[in-house]
């Protein structure tokens, strides 16, 4: 059975640009792209960082029983959702995956696929500076949505608490302070941990 190599993170903790690098340097990993119904940001591509959805969609996977998990956001504007669908993309008889995701997202799809099937991949950054990077990438926005950035930041302290990274299970941080450190620690986690190493 193969691997799935959860990677998470405070927002601005730079868990994209580490998933992304990840894509790249280990193309053998398969990946995953999970849902949202907010809309899609400068610089995304729609099936690359989500599937930019409707609400109409998520009732649908509602319905039909595919939705693996959802985490509903009320930000400033309005609810925002972000969900994981039982479609195929994941078979693990074919190989180890690479998913991006939060926390509480991980703790449904260990819930899903087994703790074994999951292996947790936490990106840290100190406050500071994760809040000075969090502004500079939106004052690269068009319509800059600062009210929305601290609002997910303060968020991210109550859902990233260590008493809850420790529920589960999760013990080993990855600092991003630099990106090549961090993605060297993290490769050769993987081909230690990894089931299809070819």
């Amino acid at each position: 059975m193969g691997k799935i190599f959860y990677v998470m993170g405070k927002s601005a903790s730079g868990k994209d640009t580490v998933f992304k690098q990840l894509c790249k340097r280990l193309p053998r990993l398969k990946t995953m792209t999970m849902y949202t119904t907010r809309p899609i940001r400068e610089g995304e591509q729609e099936g690359v960082e989500y599937f930019f959805v409707n609400q109409k969609f998520l009732e649908e996977c509602r319905k039909k029983g595919t939705l693996i998990e959802c985490r509903t956001y009320e930000t400033v504007f309005g609810p925002w959702s972000y969900f994981t669908v039982n479609d195929g993309q994941i078979d693990l008889e074919k190989g180890d995956y690479l998913v991006i995701g939060t926390l509480e997202s991980y703790g449904k799809m260990r819930e899903f696929y087994g703790r074994d099937a999951l292996v947790p991949l936490y990106i840290h950054v100190e406050d500071g500076l994760r809040l000075k990077r969090a502004l500079e990438r939106e004052q690269q926005q068009k319509v800059p949505k600062y009210r929305e950035m601290c609002r997910r930041f303060l968020a991210d302290e109550e859902d990233f608490k260590k008493e809850k990274l420790k529920l589960h299970g999760i013990e080993q941080w990855y600092e991003n302070v630099s990106l090549e450190d961090c993605l060297k620690e993290i490769i050769g986690d993987i081909q230690d941990m990894s089931v299809h190493n070819t």
